[in-house]
């Protein structure tokens, strides 16, 4: 997977706030519109794709009366984000240096 300006910076995010701790699906979904400006219908597939790549784990806790759904990062979770953490430093030096008028390569 290679960070560009769409789904792998969203997982980027999404691990990075599990990476912290388990966050129920509406908290995790906050702390990333925080920075982004994505929807939450955007936020619920990349959880459930996550999941589903075993990035995360999914478990009901009750609250108030309902279930809430919490995410956990998995190890290979965290094998993940360690590797989106290098690909996202290296996409942002790149830009940088464009920004910086050097060159794209």
């Amino acid at each position: 997977m290679t960070i560009n300006a769409t789904g792998a910076l969203l997982d980027l995010c999404v691990l990075s706030v599990t990476a912290r701790g388990d966050a129920y699906g509406y908290a995790l979904t906050q702390s990333v519109k925080k920075t982004l400006d994505v929807s939450e219908s955007t936020m619920y597939p990349v959880m459930r794709r996550l999941q589903t790549q075993q990035y995360l784990e999914m478990y009901d806790t009750p609250h108030d009366g309902r279930n809430r759904r919490y995410y956990r990062l998995t190890d290979s979770g965290r094998q993940m984000l360690g590797t989106l953490s290098v690909e996202w430093e290296d996409f942002k030096n790149r830009v940088d240096g464009i920004l910086k008028g050097g060159d794209a390569a």
